[in-house]
């Protein structure tokens, strides 16, 4: 399929349109705007705290439900109600980006921070199983923000500050994935924890998991605040109809525009790759905290939680730092796809090493893993600020929020089956770490890396279609 090509004839601005009134505020100061992203990053780290924030404390929460029958019924309760939430996704990521086109993207933002307040409130009270299963999947059919957010994120900004833009977005579900966590696992229980604070007779007593979903409403609750001094990116006239501006400097044919996205070869090639290294990386960090902590006899490093602990937040905040610092400027200079394909090969390189580490102990161990995984979460990092990338120049702007729910539906999808899958992979290896042609740790960290392997091979021709300024 051709490049997209947008005559520049085409750029007008109309009086009373948001979009045209941000473009012109981008052509008076092409400077990096900072509080828009500042604010586009808190919105994005709110929205992402209650996906990570119940696991901590998810097994002890069924358990005082009373929903199983016997303990080794508790993983299969719990799995449902983690699941929930992306099945509510997948169902509403479509129209969710079909009313962030028609709309803006400004209300769903909004809607969707709302629905945290609500309903992560709501699933805190819980009191029974079903109630936190609807609850929460509600969360997840009312949160449509992670579509919108990639297009607002690449729309608010001038066109050699989009990674940077997009980059908060990953950043921030980045670090939620560090707070998240550690908001439920301290915050969890409160009265049995911290008996001198909090009593058995309050409402953080009688509803132990109501404190870090409380926590994490008040913060949504400032983040809807900050949505007040969001500009609208979308191009709306007085009459309705909203048409294609070239706000990102790029030409986009107009038989295009009357094309079904599913036909889109360069936004289905951008989709397609996204899903798949999404399936890699989900299912990379269930093995990853499963090999980590599991026995020695098992070729594992008998880590604790707390030594993940540490090594998730040092990595978690260098990838920040690579994120807002370092990628922006190697997207300017290098483009989106040799990082991409470099970050690829050399994620299969490094995995390939992660068996050995079985082999070393104390200071040289814990130094090795925090590198390596530091080092795997940039390469995961680079790839997927690319796809995203990718994604939002593939489509004009009334098609974007369309596009990036079609890419969530699908992610949800992928990253919905890769905790089982990984589960399975890694009891499997464990059941067969010798007896093999190879041991049962090796096989695993092989299948992981063909994921990786299949991600890389669908860069290049046929199967990926990209356009030429960003190869």
């Amino acid at each position: 399929m051709a490049a997209p090509l947008l005559a520049e004839g085409r750029r007008v601005c109309r009086e009373g349109c948001p979009g045209c009134r941000l473009d012109e505020i981008n052509k008076a100061n092409t400077g990096v705007p900072y509080l828009n992203f500042f604010f586009i990053w808190v919105v994005c780290l709110c929205a992402a705290l209650p996906i990570q924030s119940l696991f901590p404390y998810l097994y002890f929460m069924i358990q005082d439900l009373k929903v199983a029958k016997q303990e080794q019924d508790i993983g299969f309760y719990a799995g449902f109600v983690g699941e929930t939430y992306f099945l509510g996704r997948t169902i509403s990521a479509v129209p969710w980006g079909m009313f962030a086109d028609k709309y803006g993207r400004k209300p769903c933002i909004v809607i969707s921070i709302l629905s945290v307040i609500v309903l992560n409130t709501l699933f805190g009270l819980s009191t029974t199983y079903w109630m936190a299963i609807v609850t929460r999947g509600l969360l997840g059919l009312l949160c449509g923000i992670l579509g919108p957010i990639k297009a607002y994120a690449s729309e608010v900004c001038t066109k050699e500050h989009q990674a940077l833009g997009i980059s908060l977005v990953t950043s921030s579900r980045a670090i939620a994935l560090i707070i998240g966590p550690a908001i439920g696992g301290f915050l969890a229980q409160p009265a049995k924890k911290y008996p001198n604070l909090f009593s058995e007779e309050s409402i953080f007593g009688r509803f132990p998991y109501f404190l870090p979903c409380l926590v994490i409403s008040v913060l949504a609750a400032g983040a809807c605040v900050a949505c007040i001094w969001l500009p609208e990116t979308l191009h709306v006239y007085n009459d309705d109809k909203i048409e294609a501006i070239d706000t990102m400097e790029v030409q986009v044919d107009d038989s295009i525009l009357e094309e079904s996205l599913l036909k889109n070869r360069q936004l289905m090639s951008a989709i397609i790759l996204y899903c798949v290294f999404s399936l890699h990386d989900t299912a990379y960090f269930e093995i990853f905290s499963l090999w980590a902590v599991s026995s020695r006899k098992y070729r594992g490093l008998s880590l604790t939680s707390q030594d993940i602990g540490t090594v998730l937040a040092i990595s978690g905040f260098g990838v920040l730092v690579y994120q807002l610092v370092i990628y922006p400027l190697l997207a300017k200079y290098v483009g989106l796809i040799k990082p991409l394909r470099s970050a690829a090969v050399l994620s299969v390189l490094l995995l390939a090493t992660y068996p050995l580490m079985s082999n070393l102990y104390g200071m040289e161990l814990q130094v090795l893993i925090n590198i390596a995984s530091l080092l795997k979460n940039m390469f995961a990092a680079t790839i997927t600020i690319a796809c995203n990338i990718l994604q939002n120049t593939s489509v004009p702007q009334e098609q974007r929020g369309v596009a990036n729910g079609i890419s969530v539906t699908l992610m949800s999808i992928f990253k919905a089956v890769a905790p089982a899958a990984a589960g399975i992979l890694f009891s499997w290896s464990q059941e067969n770490i010798t007896g093999l042609f190879l041991p049962g740790d090796l096989i695993m960290f092989l299948m992981l890396n063909m994921v990786s392997v299949i991600g890389l091979l669908l860069t290049f021709k046929p199967f990926c279609s990209m356009p030429s300024a960003t190869k």
